[in-house]
């Protein structure tokens, strides 16, 4: 009888092990990324869907947008970005929304408009968290109707 209480009071004792050690791996990818990751993806969902050019006929923009986001050093990246998704998304409209036909007729406009956005972003995070931890901004879809 003892034996067995012994062995079940083991088993409980592992069990619970392994459910602290679970829940320190989650802590630590908290942010969505693997554990010792250097960067991860946030997609900004729903996709962007914002008018252009100015007077004249409707045009109009639909781009799907992840960052990379780097987070090695227990930085709080992902959460951060979450926190001020509104303020970037405003910000991104706003500059997408700028653009002319010309920009968006071409590759280079384009990429001048991803970088753009990029800069965007990073300035808004050391506006609001006084550091910046972006890498990159990639266009996941680019649909242009002019």
């Amino acid at each position: 009888m003892q034996a067995m209480v012994r062995l079940l009071s083991l088993l409980f004792v592992l069990f619970a092990a392994q459910c602290v050690y679970a829940q320190d791996e989650d802590e630590a990818a908290e942010d969505g990324a693997p554990a010792g990751a250097a960067s991860t993806y946030f997609s900004i969902k729903p996709a962007f869907v914002v008018n252009y050019g100015g007077a004249g006929r409707l045009r109009y923009l639909k781009t799907a947008i992840t960052l990379r986001v780097q987070t090695g050093g227990g930085s709080s990246g992902m959460r951060d970005v979450r926190h001020h998704l509104p303020y970037i998304r405003h910000s991104l409209v706003m500059l997408m929304s700028q653009q002319t036909s010309e920009d968006m007729s071409s590759m280079e406009g384009r990429e001048l408009l991803r970088q753009a956005a990029l800069e965007t972003v990073r300035k808004v995070l050391i506006e609001e968290q006084g550091k910046q931890f972006i890498s990159d901004l990639l266009f996941d879809a680019f649909i242009v109707q002019r």
